[in-house]
């Protein structure tokens, strides 16, 4: 490379820097030196919170009808879907056997009836002894007792709807042999449903008896339901440390036993609360409570605008929930100006733009 080549690629980097000094310096000219924040009033509203937590439907009326006896299944007098009474007879095992042995005990019971009263003629007449009366007597009252029992294993062959309700589904059939506890059919009665859940204990002193508590169903998503506690429960569930609370809904059309829900539940409503964002608030390292609270100062921006000196304030959070915290009055009122975004970014008597 000669001479001439080299003085030119000096005069060109040369220029290159001077360039790129040129624009460095416009930008650290055009960088505002106030951080920039946005701003909210301190307001006074009503103020919620809410507690989520899944729930189920329940029911009492939702059981298995099982054979009480074993033998062979000769009826089945319902459908699955059919609506039953309380005591409509829902089907019947075979009891013919039970059946004879009743007709023999009546036989016998006849016969040691007649000997009693034999028995009683003579004991009147000073004839017959204390003994064979007694004796006579127990022979009645042993077979009638005997033939009671028969008569209840005969009534439980006949399987009856213990309540009102709908056959849910059938699992016995005709001509089938059952044996005691053999699921029959299941009877479903939806009309009364309770919607349980499960809270932390950490809520028990703020969810009592009349607690309102909104129902939303996964299933059904555009239908939502208002019903108040209507139990707490009395124990701590020591696995996961929580309480059971109830509510019963009746008239119920539409849900079923084992259906998800969503319970939306108010532990704490207060009205006119001091109201900030919660993203305002922040903690230092001792974990105490503070927020910038924008104070008025006499210069402005280059634009004009106002500048504003932040001012660190402790507070005091009662209670947040969907980006609201509730702050107890003293240091804040209604209508002080709050830092929101960018607040994280400054300290104490900081001069900051808002937008």
């Amino acid at each position: 490379m000669n001479r001439l080549n080299t003085l030119v690629l000096i005069a060109l980097s040369s220029l290159l820097v001077a360039s790129c000094s040129e624009e460095t310096s416009v930008e650290e000219t055009a960088k505002p030196s106030h951080p920039l924040v946005t701003s909210v009033d301190a307001v006074k509203k009503d103020f919620s919170h809410k507690i989520h937590v899944p729930g189920t439907i329940e029911t009492d009326e939702d059981v298995l009808i099982t054979a009480e006896m074993g033998g062979l299944v000769t009826s089945i007098n319902v459908k699955e879907g059919q609506k039953v009474s309380a005591g409509q007879v829902i089907a019947q095992i075979d009891a013919s056997v039970l059946a004879s042995n009743a007709q023999e005990i009546r036989t016998q019971l006849s016969y040691a009836e007649y000997m009693l009263k034999k028995q009683q003629e003579l004991h009147k007449k000073g004839v017959g002894t204390e003994l064979e009366l007694e004796a006579a007597q127990n022979q009645v009252n042993s077979l009638k007792a005997s033939l009671q029992s028969l008569d209840t294993q005969r009534g439980k062959a006949v399987i009856k709807a213990p309540f009102s309700g709908t056959i849910d589904q059938v699992f016995a059939k005709k001509g089938q042999m059952a044996g005691a506890s053999t699921p029959m059919v299941r009877l479903v009665n939806n009309n009364t449903i309770d919607i349980t859940a499960s809270i932390s204990e950490k809520y028990f002193d703020k969810v009592v008896i009349g607690t309102p508590i909104t129902v939303s169903f996964p299933n059904y998503s555009d239908t939502t339901i208002s019903v108040p506690v209507e139990y707490v429960g009395n124990y701590i569930e020591p696995t996961n440390r929580t309480f059971r609370v109830k509510s019963t809904l009746k008239n119920n059309k539409y849900f079923l036993p084992n259906m998800l829900a969503e319970l939306t539940i108010t532990d704490r409503s207060v009205k006119d609360g001091l109201i900030v964002p919660s993203e305002a608030v922040m903690k230092d390292q001792d974990n105490k409570d503070y927020l910038f609270k924008l104070l008025p100062t006499q210069e402005k921006s280059d634009n004009g605008s106002p500048l504003l000196k932040a001012k660190k304030i402790y507070v005091e959070v009662i209670d947040s929930y969907d980006g609201e915290a509730l702050i107890k009055e003293g240091s804040i009122k209604t209508g002080d100006k709050i830092a929101v975004e960018g607040a994280k970014g400054i300290a104490e008597n900081v001069v900051v733009r808002t937008k």
